[in-house]
């Protein structure tokens, strides 16, 4: 993986001016950020800039203002956070690219930190418009991305402006890619893959990829409903695709044809009504589920054989959740198959890399994010790196300058 440079490559940076792709599309809550995890992932590269002597200037989007100015995406709404956040002073730059921003930064000292204005505010960036990324790189001198979860989008700030300035990964961008290649780009087998999540239709690109990559498929969440409905099994009221059946198949074939396991749950939670702790909650086998039930999480003897599965591996991709595990008690399954990755993690057994929302806010849930070997707190580019997509903004940065 060093195709690619990091900060390690960088010399002295005192008085230089870093062009920083970050992650600030925080969630909002009264006018302040109510959430500032993207925030603190920051931190290692924008504070190792600002303390080697470089003019570290931000570049973030915020929302989808769709090239409009809009007083409400304004990332001024994020910098008093921020600089809470940093534990330095940060200044804001009204735009990121232009006059008024030439001039900001002008007058900026090394060691300084700003948040210029979010990109998008350009209609420029999300067409990766290269008069755009030509005014951007007029601020600096150098381009460091640190921003995987916008890594798999072309535009000026994430993929152009990597092709006009010397290009680096920072600390978060290069700890990601690191776990990702020790995860599906050469890792170590046996491979399972945990695939959660409610439609089978969202992460079909994802299943037909990792069939071919893993040596375990364990399937879980509404999909596995469309799973075991194409299998010939009747799941009832449960959530399910069976337009999908032919593709349920097909892909269960081309397992099949790779010696890849895949994992259906043979025992299951269910319920009439999907509410928290139901009075008509059941375990049942899978063959057993009543037209009027629906099912709402993997039983404890399927979750059982899973953690057993997960003894013989070495190395796990995870990305949703087994059950409907907002409503408990449907986040039984995800929370025991969790401490048991996390436990495996944790005595060296097991490498284990999950990403995506849904993910880090069950493995929150079970108190093991901080035990597995790697969190990704990207959604789409995590996706899209397990469908086994050249990512661009990655691309951007293994390129020759």
């Amino acid at each position: 993986m060093a195709s690619f440079r990091t900060l390690d490559d960088l010399g002295d940076v005192s008085g230089r001016r870093a062009l920083v792709r970050v992650d600030l599309n925080v969630p909002m809550a009264d006018g302040r950020p109510s959430d500032d995890t993207r925030l603190r992932a920051t931190l290692p590269t924008v504070t190792e800039l600002a303390d080697r002597g470089a003019i570290v200037l931000l570049l973030a989007h915020f929302g989808r203002p769709k090239g409009q100015r809009s007083p409400d995406m304004s990332l001024s709404l994020v910098t008093r956070a921020y600089q809470d956040v940093l534990g330095r002073l940060i200044r804001f730059v009204g735009d990121c690219a232009g006059p008024l921003a030439s001039e900001a930064v002008a007058a900026m000292q090394p060691g300084d930190v700003a948040i210029l204005e979010n990109t998008r505010f350009h209609a420029g960036e999300e067409k990766n418009d290269p008069e755009l990324a030509r005014a951007i790189a007029e601020l600096g001198d150098f381009y460091v991305n640190d921003a995987f979860s916008a890594a798999h989008r072309a535009h000026s700030s994430t993929e152009a402006l990597a092709h006009l300035l010397p290009a680096y990964a920072g600390r978060g961008m290069e700890a990601e890619l690191t776990a990702l290649e020790k995860a599906l780009g050469a890792p170590e087998r046996p491979v399972a893959a945990v695939v959660g999540g409610a439609k089978v239709s969202t992460k079909l690109d994802v299943l037909r990829n990792l069939v071919a990559k893993v040596d375990h498929l364990i399937i879980g969440g509404g999909m596995a409903n469309t799973f075991l409905a194409a299998r010939g099994v009747a799941v009832g009221k449960s959530l399910c695709e069976h337009d999908l059946t032919q593709t349920a198949l097909d892909i269960l074939e081309a397992a099949d044809r790779a010696n890849c396991t895949v994992h259906l749950p043979y025992d299951v939670v269910v319920a009439k009504e999907f509410a928290p702790n139901p009075t008509s909650l059941r375990t049942c086998n899978v063959h057993e589920v009543a037209p009027d039930e629906m099912i709402l999480d993997v039983g404890p003897a399927a979750v059982e054989a899973l953690a057993d599965a997960l003894k013989t591996c070495r190395t796990l991709v995870w990305n949703g959740p087994l059950g409907a595990f907002e409503t408990p008690p449907f986040d039984a399954a995800t929370v025991q198959l969790a401490r048991t990755a996390a436990a495996l993690t944790q005595a060296g057994a097991l490498v284990s890399v999950a990403g995506g929302g849904d993910t880090v806010a069950a493995l929150n849930q079970a108190g093991v994010a901080d035990q597995f070997s790697f969190v990704s707190t990207a959604g789409g580019a995590f996706l899209e790196w397990m469908e086994g997509k050249e990512l661009p903004g990655v691309a951007a940065l293994r390129q020759p300058h």
